[in-house]
Formats: structure tokens, C-alpha cells, sequence
């Protein structure tokens, strides 16, 4: 018997060991094929002899991309970036989770002003990017406003989708305990669509980067777009690349920041981070 119960803790210890050698290996392999990709690509334009005007090599963009690093060029652009991206995206999740959630509670509202939503979203936001450098001038808050209406869409879709698809049963039987309206909503709608609604943040932090970068090519002071069409106007193209690969992969770890965030929150639902 006491065999038993001293093999139970080294059994819950090894359960952590095992998830993060897990973790280390999907990281090791992810490096290990990005690796090999670049160097085909590497391979690929050295041997056909591609010129550096049409495609640099990764070592020229990994150069440039150091070189725009050190010697502090990226690093401010990027900072003005990511404050639009996570102010908006902020802004317009909110406004989407709350506008989802007085949509489901009031037919009348969501019939009204539904078509709207979905009228706004459909407009290109290349479009509309004019109209807000005419409203909000060339700083950050015309680029907020646009990421804010990106993002608003898909945190709407999704709050809707995940109150909507709660058990009858449920509801009936909060009803059948005389619960309120209120109550229904905190202990079972929104637990039900906490997935659905991380889901669509997931969505909205990735179109939140393409919405300010389309921002800050319509007009802006700096950021990474300016970076960008500089860097296409000097026909620089291992320096533009670096500064894609830089915007890529801040958008990477936002992304998986959220999704670490939803392995915490949505546990029940048996989603993992991969």
C-alpha cells in the first residue's frame, strides 16, 4: 500500500516533464525546418544566380535585418506598430464581445444592426484608410480606427455563434430554476462561448497587423509600413524583406501569446497549444 501512494507523486511529477519535453521538441523541430528552408532558398538563388534586385538571399535579409536592429532603426518603427495593433485590437475586441452580446439579448437590436456590421466589414479597408487620415490626421489614432474596425467583425461573429449554440437543455433547465436572464448568461452562455470568442481573437489579432500596416501605407509618420515603402522605393529589397520577416513574426508571437492564454482559460474544451 505505501508503494501505492509513493508512486503517485513521482507519477503527477512526470505528467510536467513530459508536456514540456514536448513543447521543447515542437520548437526544436519547427527551427530545425525552418533551417532546412532557407537553406534551399540559400541554395536555390546562389545556384540559378538570381539577382539581388529581384530576390535577396536569407543571409542578406538576416544582414539587414541585423544592421536595422543594431543600429536602431526597426526597433522605434516597430514599438509605434505594436501600440496601434494592441490599442485597436483592444478597442475593437471589446466593442465586438459587447456588441455580440446585446445582439443576442435583444433580437431587435441584432436585426437592425447587423446589416450595418456586416456592410462596414465588407467595405475594403484600403478604401476607407483615406477617410480616416482626413479625420484623424497622420498619427496613431487613424491607425488605432482602423485596426479597431478590423477587428471588431470577427469578435462579433464569434460571440454571437458561441451564445447562440448553448445546450437546450441547459437553458431549460435554468429556466425551470426560475434563474434569470442575467444569471443564464454568466453561468452558462458565456462559459459556453469563451472558445468561440477566443477563437475569434485569434482571428482579429492577425488581421489587427494587416490593418495597421494598410493604415500606415495610406499615410503615417513612421512605423513598419513606412519602413516597408521606403525600403520598396530605394528598390531595397533585403532590407524590405527584413522588415516582413520582423512584422511576421511579431504577429507569430501575438498570435501564440493568445493562444497560451486559451489553453488557460478554455481548459475544459481540451484544446492545446501545438
Amino acid at each position: 500500500m505505501a508503494d501505492i501512494v509513493n508512486t503517485e507523486p513521482k507519477a503527477a511529477e512526470a505528467v510536467p516533464r513530459r508536456r514540456a519535453s514536448g513543447i521543447a521538441w515542437r520548437i526544436l523541430e519547427r527551427l530545425l525546418s525552418l533551417t532546412i528552408l532557407l537553406l534551399i532558398i540559400e541554395g536555390g538563388i546562389r545556384g540559378f544566380e538570381v539577382p539581388p534586385y529581384v530576390f535577396p538571399t536569407p543571409s542578406a535579409i538576416g544582414v539587414a535585418l541585423y544592421q536595422g536592429v543594431a543600429g536602431g532603426t526597426y526597433l522605434p518603427a516597430l514599438a509605434v506598430t505594436l501600440t496601434e495593433i494592441l490599442i485597436g485590437f483592444v478597442i475593437g475586441s471589446t466593442c465586438g464581445i459587447l456588441l455580440g452580446i446585446a445582439m443576442v439579448q435583444v433580437p431587435l437590436l441584432d436585426r437592425i444592426v447587423y446589416p450595418y456590421v456586416v456592410g462596414l466589414q465588407t467595405v475594403p479597408k484600403v478604401a476607407i484608410a483615406p477617410l480616416m487620415i482626413v479625420w484623424f490626421g497622420f498619427g496613431i489614432s487613424s491607425k488605432i480606427f482602423i485596426v479597431a474596425v478590423t477587428c471588431l467583425f470577427p469578435s462579433l461573429i464569434n460571440t454571437i455563434a458561441g451564445l447562440r449554440a448553448v445546450d437546450s437543455d441547459r437553458i431549460a433547465l435554468i429556466t425551470a430554476m426560475c434563474g434569470t436572464r442575467a444569471q443564464l448568461l454568466r453561468y452558462v452562455q458565456l462559459p459556453n462561448a469563451l472558445p468561440y470568442i477566443m477563437a475569434g481573437l485569434n482571428t482579429g489579432i492577425v488581421l489587427a497587423v494587416i490593418g495597421a500596416i494598410v493604415g500606415e501605407f495610406v499615410g503615417a509618420k513612421t512605423g513598419i509600413g513606412v519602413l516597408i515603402l521606403q525600403a520598396n522605393f530605394g528598390l531595397d529589397l533585403a532590407s524590405m524583406f527584413a522588415v516582413l520577416v520582423l512584422i511576421a513574426v511579431t504577429g507569430v508571437v501575438l498570435n501564440l501569446i493568445l493562444r497560451l492564454v486559451e489553453t488557460r482559460l478554455c481548459f475544459w474544451s481540451g484544446k492545446a497549444t501545438k
